[in-house]
């Protein structure tokens, strides 16, 4: 039985729910303090793999996911006129990624949860904490407070939790790329199967593009941008200039000149700056600690940014729940996660270094790539290690 008997989990998007979730089915009592308002969060699209459809079992959500995805049978890597690289299906013995919208995916795991009975309060931004030798309170931006054990930072990569473990810690890290999304994104899923996502390196910029079982195209961009900009800077450009730029970016693509080409402004989303978490010093001190991308967000080249969240809230209650110390359960919690989660990171570097390289490293990589994928680069070799791990909720965790 835990030590920690109640818990604040700060944040209400895909992490906190989960983390409050498997936090009660270790035996603690947790609340959700989400600092916006509820309501509907246009987004983007992503990917829940089938390690976070694994952890989303744990917790009894899974299902309520996929019932809002659509399962993406293959992708396929190509040249950006379109030649094929590689196809990459489904594992076997593995359930089907889902795709999704991000709104869609906040609420299945929102609803899931309350049905649970986990109490979420909206409207309440952290501003800061107080600590006891029993505890900690929090306070917030509407003048309430709350106590608990522990305080858990589900917050996102610009955490305020993060800065309150440790004020030197550093911040997001700008991977040289904006992303850019066209559809109807506001819509949600026909229900059906994604038979292909096609992800292209393209003269000038990679993109991606399927089409959804009610037959519209869904594409995006990561355009490589030199200097960063915030998202509010990004959004503050009009929508026209960085359409006319991301035009020309791709002409010569195929399909990639006719989908930018064709496509107006009001179905255009700027997501602004693709960003990651570089290593972090510190997870954790005395009674708070990070989880999710507060504490190690990948780029979304890794497509895993939501499936290690949810892997990680996972194994933060179970750490709890066996190990009575709480520094030796958060140490424990650290080791168990890190090496993972920093090794996805880190490969998505590399993915985003070959989207930032250029016309002439693009063309030498559609020379070698076809050569890789006959040899050593297999589908199983990639994506394996990656989609196949489970973290086991049965087995118990020793300091």
């Amino acid at each position: 039985m835990s030590a920690i008997k109640s818990a604040l989990v700060i944040g209400g998007g895909i992490a906190g729910p989960v983390t409050a979730l498997a936090l009660a089915k270790a035996g603690i009592q947790a609340t959700v303090h989400e600092a916006h308002s509820r309501g509907d969060d246009v987004g983007a699209m992503l990917t829940v793999a089938p390690n976070g459809l694994a952890a989303l079992e744990t917790v009894g959500l899974r299902e309520a996911v996929e019932a809002v995805g659509n399962p993406l049978r293959t992708m396929v890597m190509e040249k950006g006129n379109g030649k094929p690289l590689m196809n990459v299906p489904g594992l076997p013995g593995l359930p089907l990624s889902r795709v999704l919208r991000r709104a869609d995916l906040f609420a299945a795991i929102r609803a899931g949860a309350e049905a649970q009975g986990v109490v979420v309060h909206d409207g309440q931004r952290l501003t800061h904490v107080e600590e006891h030798p029993d505890g900690v309170t929090a306070h917030f931006d509407d003048g309430t407070t709350a106590h608990a054990d522990l305080l858990v930072g589900a917050d996102g990569i610009h955490s305020t939790v993060r800065g309150l473990i440790d004020p030197a810690a550093p911040g997001p890290e700008y991977t040289g790329l904006m992303s850019f999304g066209f559809g109807d994104m506001r819509a949600g899923f026909t229900p059906g199967d994604l038979d292909s996502m096609h992800f292209a390196f393209g003269k000038r910029s990679f993109y991606g593009y399927w089409t959804q079982p009610d037959g519209s195209d869904v594409f995006f961009s990561n355009h490589p941008r030199e200097q960063p900009m915030t998202l509010a800077e990004a959004r503050a450009v009009p929508k026209s200039e960085w359409l006319a730029e991301l035009r020309a970016a791709h002409v010569g693509d195929r399909p990639g000149e006719r989908l930018f080409g064709s496509v107006t402004e009001e179905r255009m989303l700027v997501a602004g700056p693709m960003e990651r978490m570089p290593k972090l010093p510190h997870w954790f001190r005395d009674r708070m600690v990070l989880v999710g991308d507060a504490a190690h967000a990948p780029s979304s080249s890794s497509g895993q940014g939501a499936s290690l969240a949810l892997e990680s809230a996972i194994e933060l209650a179970r750490c709890l729940r066996d190990i009575d110390d709480l520094p030796a359960a958060l140490a424990k919690y650290v080791s168990l996660r890190r090496p993972r989660v920093e090794a996805i990171s880190e490969q998505a570097v590399k993915t985003n270094n070959g989207k930032t390289a250029g016309p002439v490293a693009a063309f030498v990589f559609g020379l070698i790539m076809p050569i890789a994928t006959r040899t050593f680069l297999r589908p199983e070799k990639m994506f394996g290690p990656v989609h196949r791990f489970r973290v086991d909720w049965d087995e118990r965790v020793t300091a």
